[in-house]
């Protein structure tokens, strides 16, 4: 698995979405995140095809930190099951992918 991963998470509002990525940043198990939406959902759940509105979440990290993103994920999110898929990155600017890095280390300054 790559060092660096994109990890993609769907809230059910804008604010939901904004308090999960306040709890990773602040946390230091993503370095950035971003916010997309609304985005138009559909999936089975219990047996019967859901369609809904949701809020999809971008946050960089690294394989490191992963177990610790889900677990903030997991309490600031008001789904039984959330969506929380890690994607390895497999390219980009080396600056940018250690900046992932310095900011989602256990030992960083700030954290």
């Amino acid at each position: 698995m790559s060092r660096h991963l994109e990890v993609h998470v769907t809230a059910s509002s804008r604010e939901e979405a904004q308090s999960i990525i306040d709890a990773a940043v602040e946390s230091r198990t993503a370095a950035c995140a971003q916010i997309s939406g609304p985005i138009s959902s559909t999936y089975w759940w219990q047996g019967e095809i859901q369609r809904d509105e949701e809020f999809l979440i971008l946050m960089k990290t690294t394989k490191e930190r992963l177990d610790d993103l889900v677990e903030v994920v997991r309490s600031a999110h008001s789904y039984d099951t959330p969506e929380i898929v890690a994607v390895p990155i497999e390219g980009g600017l080396a600056d940018y992918l250690n900046w992932i890095t310095e900011e989602t280390a256990v030992s960083s300054p700030d954290a």
